[in-house]
């Protein structure tokens, strides 16, 4: 059997590639929209893509289902619940999928979506301990899917909280203790709330220690998994509704470098431009309204998070890194992406006119302003587990997946001062207030590791 993982830091997402080594053929599962590892790795094994398995409509990411079916010929599969307006392999509770000596079971794990399903890996079909069960987001490493995205609309968190308790609990919990267990997702992701940085684990070993999977009764169950969930971003809902529908494929070739002038010309226009720099840099200068992102963190969730994917947007990116992330926003289904400046310093040096410096403020400033007559608001935009563990006195708290629909009840004629816990997200926030009016949006260098370090006077 070959086996692979592909996991993805930025979205902490993990897809799967399962083969019978002597048939050739393979299953790609929940892959992601840029396929060209997937295709490289099989050509080099003599392997042939029979079949791409999505666990459940992703709302977090646009699955690259489309695009292996039309590079392979491959069948797309779905539990039997899903709806799409493409063709589809419907996979029943119990189905089994031959690729030679290899056999996929598939299990239906409702309760993060109604029609999530989980698949089981046998090496040998006469196997009665799978080798492992690729769960998607009904099980995690250290927690479950939440119930309570919404995704799939007429069905309430409650409804789907009860279907993943007999999902977790009758189903996955009744495998054998060294099932390997394989997720969606892992640390960072916004589908939980406790994920493990760690890639998999064993059933065994979540019975003992995953609080989700204790013995407990159902209404116990379902009130534990939908508390303290993290304010999602506002994108889940696009892309859950796209990874149902026909739509354009992802070209890598079509990601292209703009001329200075054609990209200033459709930013006059109306483009968005993200700066994908980090916040030092973007603070030294940049074009007036753009958004900072930075490319060295979660880039695609958090550009998801404060843009809209009807805008057009225009990239500016760290040296080199242009084409990559582009690439990382079409992996949110953000194609509306006319292109990225190769050199943006040029730009700046010759168009002074269009650029400003952002503001920012040390720890030290910060202590001196709020012991003064006139002290700034300072916004919490962590989130609240992060907040939970210590705050700056008097902040208010706001985190950063509200900001764009709340960024209206902040004030535009006192100073606000923006942090998160080490300065990345506190520089995404303040770019946004300002994009939309707040001319005295500060971020804090730091944030609030920097306040916990710095001793008062």
């Amino acid at each position: 059997m070959i086996f692979s993982q592909y996991y993805l830091d930025c979205l902490s997402q993990a897809s799967y590639l399962i083969a019978d080594e002597t048939s050739g053929q393979a299953v790609i599962v929940d892959p992601r929209r840029d396929v060209d590892e997937y295709l490289a790795d099989a050509q080099e094994r003599g392997l042939t893509v029979v079949g791409v398995i999505n666990t459940h409509f992703h709302a977090d990411f646009l699955a690259g289902h489309l695009e292996l079916a039309a590079r392979t010929g491959a069948w797309i599969g779905y539990g039997r619940r899903a709806e799409t307006e493409y063709s589809i392999r419907k996979l029943a509770d119990g189905e089994r999928i031959e690729l030679g000596d290899v056999t996929l079971q598939i299990t239906e794990t409702p309760g993060h979506t109604p029609e999530s399903i989980s698949i089981l890996v046998f090496e040998q079909p006469d196997d009665t301990v799978p080798y492992g069960v690729l769960t998607g987001d009904a099980l995690f490493i250290g927690d479950v899917g939440r119930p309570d995205l919404l995704a799939s609309t007429g069905v309430t968190a409650e409804e789907l909280g009860a279907m993943l308790y007999d999902s977790v609990h009758r189903k996955l919990m009744a495998l054998p203790d060294e099932t390997l267990v394989f997720p969606a997702h892992g640390a960072g992701s916004a589908c939980g709330k406790n994920l493990s940085t760690d890639r998999q684990s064993t059933i065994g070993r979540e019975r003992a220690t995953n609080y989700a999977c204790a013995p407990m009764d159902e209404a116990t169950f379902v009130a534990l998994v939908t508390d303290g969930q993290p304010t999602a971003p506002g994108y889940f809902g696009y892309d859950a509704d796209l990874n149902r529908r026909e739509r354009e494929l992802f070209d890598p070739a079509a990601v292209r470098a703009l001329a200075a002038d054609d990209f200033l010309a459709r930013r006059a226009e109306g483009a968005l431009v993200v700066d994908g720099r980090d916040p030092a840099a973007f603070a030294a200068g940049h074009l007036t309204g753009a958004l900072n992102v930075p490319a060295d963190g979660r880039f695609a969730e958090q550009s998801g998070t404060v843009l809209a994917p009807e805008s057009e947007l225009l990239v500016i990116a760290p040296e080199g890194r242009g084409a990559e992330l582009v690439t990382r926003l079409a992996r949110i289904g953000f194609d509306r992406v006319a292109g990225y400046l190769a050199d943006p310093e040029e730009v700046f040096l010759a168009h002074p006119e269009l650029t400003r410096q952002g503001a920012r403020l040390t720890v030290h400033t910060l202590r001196e302003e709020l012991a003064g007559q006139q002290p700034p608001l300072v916004v919490d935009v962590r989130g609240a587990a992060e907040r939970e563990a210590g705050a700056i006195p008097g902040s208010l708290h706001l985190p950063l997946a509200e900001l764009p629909t709340r960024h209206g009840e902040l004030p535009t004629d006192r100073r606000v001062v923006l942090h998160c816990a080490g300065g990345s997200r506190s520089s995404i926030a303040a770019s946004l207030l300002r994009h939309h009016g707040h001319r005295h949006a500060y971020d804090l260098i730091g944030g609030y590791g920097a306040w916990e370090a710095t001793p008062t006077a």
